[in-house]
């Protein structure tokens, strides 16, 4: 109950999206693991602790949904065990066995736009190209992870958007909020044409 694993990702890309959702006039419905950033005014807040309460929420909240955009950096394993009480230090070494989570772009269902995202620090194109065409996804992300102004906690992001076509869209580094924007834009663009 007191430590847990985790990664650096700090919500701001998924904010930025459901701020610039709403203010495009969406209903808009965020599922989110704790972070420290306020609930943006006019957007539904669905929280979550773990990779299973997340998939559960958007595979609910997808039901309805005309586009899911899918930001959050979930961990791909999770411990297997959760210890009831404080693990003290004891032993020189401890083994942490992991499990797999949930797949929840695969679980979320179909019938609506599905935008994902590939944090990568090698080969950007190339695994998010990957992800895209294993997903069935309609659009993906990929975000270079690798530098200072791109990193997790940063307030910008360099990106390039990825379609099912073969297209790409390679944007400069801007606000994660200017990202946000271009990724609607190409959301309103599949939902006109009934994707």
């Amino acid at each position: 109950p007191v430590r847990y694993v985790s990664n650096y990702s700090s919500g701001k890309m998924g904010y930025a999206i459901a701020e610039a959702a709403r203010d495009r006039g969406a209903e808009v419905v965020m599922v989110s693991a704790p972070t420290a950033l306020p609930t943006p005014y006019g957007v539904r807040l669905a929280p979550v602790q773990r990779a299973v309460e997340m998939r559960d929420a958007v595979v609910q909240e997808c039901r309805d949904a005309q586009a899911l955009v899918m930001a959050a950096a979930v961990a791909d394993y999770q411990p297997t065990a959760t210890a009831e009480q404080k693990m003290k230090r004891r032993a020189k070494t401890l083994r942490l066995e992991l499990t797999r989570t949930p797949d929840i772009l695969a679980e979320a269902g179909k019938g609506f736009v599905r935008v994902g995202f590939a944090a990568e620090s090698e080969n950007l194109v190339a695994n998010a190209r990957r992800k895209l065409e294993s997903k069935g996804l309609d659009l993906i992300v990929a975000n270079d992870i690798s530098g200072p102004e791109t990193a997790f906690d940063a307030d910008t992001n360099r990106v390039v958007i990825l379609d099912r076509a073969g297209g790409e869209e390679r944007l400069p580094v801007m606000t994660k909020y200017e990202v946000a924007q271009r990724i609607l834009d190409r959301v309103v663009e599949l939902l006109a044409k009934g994707s």
